[in-house]
């Protein structure tokens, strides 16, 4: 028996080591442009030249027409597109928005720029929608990520080794996620200023985001058992961290990952967050779905595996009292 203990403990240390690099850097190796949103504004004849230079970087931009600047900044406000190239008079301008993603706000300048160079010109870019000036890389949100999502799986474990279960186990669950909102809302907002929205919805989204991981976990492990909570972290940390595209963005992971991300709670609630905090709501409706029914399913199986057990502990006594009746 020790002999098998210590085979599996060797064979198993590898191969999560193996699918922790696999998880983690295969992506951020592979990070381009994958159908990033991205509009073009101006008379079509004055953008076709613009449009012919982005679809030679094949499969990289998913292009949006709009008739003009206004247009293109309402749509990058409302999260339709990460940036908008401009045809004026004066010139190409680019329009960013480093709050959805310093990282492709970048991006999108050095291939503009690149190509209004090959061509003799110079582009105005203009940042519609800026990151805050205390955190203009948005360290500060892709780092809360980890924190989140260590807090949530924490605090289902907890639950489920203290053995609370039903109301107690949800009341428990749900508190938590209340006071982790509000304790990472006063630090984000209050102290660091990393997020500048209305303080109490930036809190709401950290307090859900935290729940559906934590309910997760509970959920697993009051149908699973103790193996729940190591499935539940698996998903979480080996999947939804590096998968939800906080550092950079979805459209810059390779497919099916950045689609999958976007599914757990770890992208869910970067992508929440930036919505809520940097553009008044725009497409949160999506993430804040997600990370709901996370947190719905997660308690319902609390509930649920609550119910099982109390039905099987009243079944047994039943069954030994036949067993030990008298005959006749």
């Amino acid at each position: 028996m020790s002999t098998r203990r210590m085979i599996a403990a060797v064979v198993l240390v590898p191969l999560l080591a193996t699918l922790a690099l696999w998880a983690f850097a295969w992506p951020a190796a592979r990070t381009a442009p994958r159908d990033l949103p991205l509009g073009v504004a101006g008379p079509a004849t004055a953008t076709a030249q613009v449009e012919r230079q982005l679809r030679q970087h094949e499969g990289a931009f998913e292009i949006h027409r709009y008739a003009d600047e206004r247009a293109a900044r309402a749509a990058i406000e409302d999260r339709t597109v990460y940036g908008a190239v401009v045809v004026t008079d004066q010139g190409p301008e680019l329009l960013t928005a480093s709050a959805a993603s310093p990282v492709v706000a970048q991006l999108l300048q050095q291939a503009v720029t690149r190509q209004a160079a090959a061509n003799g010109g110079e582009v105005r870019i203009v940042d519609v929608v800026p990151s805050p000036a205390s955190d203009p890389r948005g360290a500060a949100l892709s780092s809360s990520v980890l924190p989140l999502a260590l807090s949530g799986i924490i605090a289902g474990a907890l639950v489920t080794l203290l053995g609370l279960r039903g109301l107690r186990a949800v009341t428990a669950l749900v508190v938590s996620a209340a006071l982790v909102g509000v304790i990472a809302a006063a630090l984000a907002h209050s102290w660091l200023g990393a997020l500048t929205g209305n303080w109490w919805a930036e809190a709401g989204t950290l307090a859900l985001a935290s729940l559906a991981v934590s309910a997760a976990v509970a959920g697993l492990a009051a149908l699973a058992g103790p193996a729940g909570i190591g499935a539940a972290a698996f998903l979480v940390m080996f999947l939804g961290n590096p998968f939800s595209g906080a550092a950079s963005a979805p459209q810059l992971l390779p497919e099916p990952v950045g689609t999958i991300g976007q599914w757990l709670p770890p992208g869910a609630s970067a992508t929440l967050l930036r919505s809520v905090s940097f553009f008044d709501g725009a497409a949160a409706t999506g993430p804040a779905l997600t990370l709901t029914w996370w947190a719905v399913l997660g308690l319902g199986a609390v509930w649920l595996g609550n119910a099982l057990k109390v039905r099987a502990k009243g079944a047994t006594p039943a069954a030994d009292e036949r067993e030990l009746a008298p005959v006749g």
